[in-house]
């Protein structure tokens, strides 16, 4: 027996949800030039967002939003550091002016490498700290003051890593980074409940992006830590991510926040 959406269950009625999830929203989406932010950007925008897409790579970010046209999307390219305080405000001002007040922010930007924490210069510690968490927090706080006090909030999606969840080898930096996501957005989660703005993550294993060439074997190092961080099914998609982000981000999750969802195969199970 079929069920169609009026058809009355125990509890209530099913509703099919809604194809264009994000119609008439704007979505802010770091790292977009690439990898999964481009696919996060891709899937906004199909589903009805108009999307700003931030990175530091201005050729690429171009490149994406040119995509989303093709598709009949409305998007933003915007070249943005999110390591600075200046060029995040900015942007965040410019997409309010431009594409309307954000309720949607997905901080993707992220950068990492594998080295012997004996060899590690402050300089990538340091680089690696900066995007990945400080570069969070700095887009978070930029957007929050527009999401909170409207009846619609806001949805914040962080991007962390099955390193912020087990330990890998190689990647204390790394691991650091995303752990602090992890607890950040958990922290987020907490103090603005109830008030309108939800704040998930996820937290993907090994994807086949173009940072995944930063993480081969240092010199010296054990193939075998490897198999610790490597899923049977294999490498996971950009756009596998996506969907993950897409669900958190809309209202099919409105009763989640402070989750970390594992798209990873299986590897933190």
């Amino acid at each position: 027996m079929s069920i169609e959406p009026e058809d009355e269950m125990v509890g209530g009625s099913v509703e099919a949800p809604p194809a264009r999830r994000f119609e008439g929203r704007t979505a802010i989406v770091t790292g977009a030039a690439s990898g999964i932010g481009r696919a996060t950007a891709i899937r906004l925008a199909v589903e009805g967002a108009a999307v700003a897409c931030l990175d530091v790579a201005a050729e690429g970010v171009e490149d994406t939003v040119e995509a989303l046209g093709v598709l009949g999307g409305t998007a933003l390219a915007q070249h943005c550091d999110v390591t600075s305080e200046d060029a995040v405000r900015e942007a965040v001002e410019l997409v309010a002016g431009s594409l309307g007040r954000p309720e949607v922010l997905c901080n993707v930007a992220g950068v990492g490498m594998f080295a012997h924490t004996t060899d590690m210069a402050l300089a990538d510690w340091d680089r690696i700290i900066a995007v990945n968490l400080t570069g969070t927090f700095l887009m978070t706080r930029e957007v929050l003051p527009h999401m909170l006090g409207h009846d619609v909030g806001g949805n914040i999606v962080n991007v962390a890593s099955t390193a912020g969840l087990i330990g890998s080898a190689y990647s204390a930096a790394y691991c650091a980074s995303k752990g602090g996501v992890v607890m950040m957005t958990k922290a987020l989660a907490v103090e603005y409940a109830g008030r309108g703005v939800r704040v998930n993550a996820v937290a993907p294993g090994g994807v086949d992006t173009p940072l995944i060439a930063n993480f081969g074997l240092p010199p010296g190092g054990d193939p075998k830590h490897f198999e610790r961080i490597m899923s049977r099914m294999g490498m996971c998609r950009p756009e596998q991510v996506a969907s993950a982000i897409a669900f958190l981000a809309s209202d099919e999750s409105s009763y989640t926040t402070g989750a970390v969802l594992s798209v990873d195969g299986g590897i933190t199970a």
